[in-house]
């Protein structure tokens, strides 16, 4: 052990006696007990310190060891995140390619349909290709949104194109333009309307009153 300088002892710097507070009982006790009691004390404390920065090094291994198993478990996660999202995309591409090669079969009757002579009657094969294309809709869960004349116009699944002067009630549906189509429950595009001004059902009651009153008269 290297011996301690004059001034190294010098150089510390010393604690104020006024702030040291000193147990005076404890003072006793350990001057009233014999050498070897003291050293024992001793020796006992130094073992609970010694058990105590044990299970603290225990506790950080611990909690060293728990962090790791959460960062794999994070990068696990993610992986599998990744990999359902390209599985997703991979379900969602060979639909789409199912749903292509079946149309191109109806692309082909009428293809083929359209090649016959013109003075054929192509009606028959265009109206089974429609049947066929119509079947391949069904099997993809969509429906037409055809509604019928008088009835209310339903924003999110009809579109109003025009005004015009009908036997329906007034704002009701007249005719429709073009079909809609929904897809499980889902508007793929609304079907295009034309609502009645009321012009008609209104020249209808005038009329009947004219006839009521000419009666009334004769």
């Amino acid at each position: 052990m290297d011996a301690v300088e004059a001034g190294d002892v010098e150089s510390v710097e010393k604690p104020d006696p006024e702030s040291v507070v000193v147990d005076e009982a404890l003072v006793e006790e350990v001057d009233a007990s014999d050498p070897e009691t003291v050293a024992l004390a001793i020796e006992l404390l130094r073992s609970y310190v010694d058990a105590l920065e044990s299970a603290t090094a225990e506790q950080r291994e611990r909690a060293a060891e728990f962090e790791s198993r959460l960062k794999r478990k994070q990068a696990d996660f993610q992986n599998y995140k990744q990999r359902q999202e390209k599985r997703m995309e991979e379900e969602i591409g060979r639909a789409t390619e199912d749903l292509v090669t079946r149309l191109l079969d109806v692309r082909d009757n009428l293809d083929r349909a359209l090649q016959q002579n013109e003075d054929a009657d192509i009606r028959g094969g265009v109206e089974s290709t429609l049947e066929q294309f119509d079947r391949e809709l069904d099997r993809e869960n969509v429906s037409p949104i055809e509604p019928e004349p008088g009835e209310e116009v339903d924003p999110q699944r009809h579109e109003v194109l025009v005004t015009i002067a009908s036997d329906q009630p007034e704002d009701r549906i007249a005719q429709i333009h073009r079909t809609g189509y929904e897809m499980a429950g889902k508007v793929l595009r609304p079907a295009q309307v034309a609502v009645s001004d009321g012009s008609v059902q209104e020249d209808r009651t005038d009329a009947g009153g004219t006839e009521d009153a000419d009666e009334e008269d004769a």
